[in-house]
C-alpha cells in the first residue's frame, strides 16, 4: 500500500490506541554516543585468539575428567 504522505508519531498512536490521552507525551532523545572505541577489529581479535591456543603448552593443560 502507498501512502500518500508519512504520519506522525502522534498520528500513528491515535490509530493504534483509538485517541490521544494527556498522560501521553512524545519525547525526543539525543542519539547516544559511542561507549568507547574499538582498538580490534574482530578479524584481528578472531586471529590473536587462535595465536594464543596455539601457544599453549599441551603439558599444562588439565586433563579431562571421566563422565
Amino acid at each position: 500500500m502507498r501512502r500518500l504522505r508519512p504520519l506522525s508519531e502522534a498520528e500513528c498512536y491515535a490509530r493504534c490506541y483509538g485517541g490521544w490521552d494527556e498522560t501521553v507525551r512524545v519525547v525526543r532523545l539525543e542519539p547516544r554516543r559511542p561507549r568507547h572505541t574499538i582498538l580490534l577489529e574482530g578479524e584481528a581479535l578472531r586471529r590473536r585468539f587462535e595465536e594464543a591456543l596455539d601457544a599453549r603448552d599441551p603439558e599444562a593443560l588439565p586433563e579431562p575428567e571421566a563422565a
